[in-house]
């Protein structure tokens, strides 16, 4: 894949768009941030599910990442790495022990040995019905594209 050939250590899957809003009162441009909910992470991990069978960089999620929940299913997908800075901004640090101790009830109940055990298992290559990813010929477009 070009990103490879390129050198990419690393992706980063998906950053934000800045989005202001208009006052239309005012007629003025407003800064606003919204920040991210858990549903905003399936678009994540569909992609991430996808597309870690075509690189060879390692992949990161941001962006509706919350919870232990969400953490282990971006590392299924195939992400190395997973960000949760709406979660921080929301909770405040401490708020990460409860998320770690969260991960780990999870994994000892799923009898996950590590991170590294997880991480890609639930991608588009290692599922049972790896169509259930696609999008008919929009797949094969954005296929084509990473060649």
């Amino acid at each position: 894949v070009r990103l490879d050939q390129a050198g990419a250590d690393g992706l980063v899957l998906f950053n934000r768009f800045y989005q202001p809003d208009f006052d239309l009162d005012t007629e003025k441009v407003i800064p606003t941030l919204e920040l991210s909910t858990s549903p905003e992470l399936r678009l994540r991990l569909r992609w991430i599910a996808i597309i870690s069978q075509f690189v060879e960089a390692e992949l990161a999620i941001t962006g509706g990442v919350h919870t232990a929940v969400d953490i282990l299913k971006g590392i299924m997908a195939g992400a190395a790495v997973v960000m949760m800075t709406s979660a921080l901004l929301n909770h405040g640090i401490d708020y990460l022990a409860q998320v770690l101790a969260d991960l780990e009830t999870l994994m000892k109940r799923d009898d996950f040995d590590s991170i590294a055990a997880v991480r890609g298992r639930m991608s588009q290559q290692r599922v049972a019905e790896p169509s259930v990813f696609e999008r008919a010929n929009y797949m094969n477009i954005i296929l084509s594209m990473m060649e």
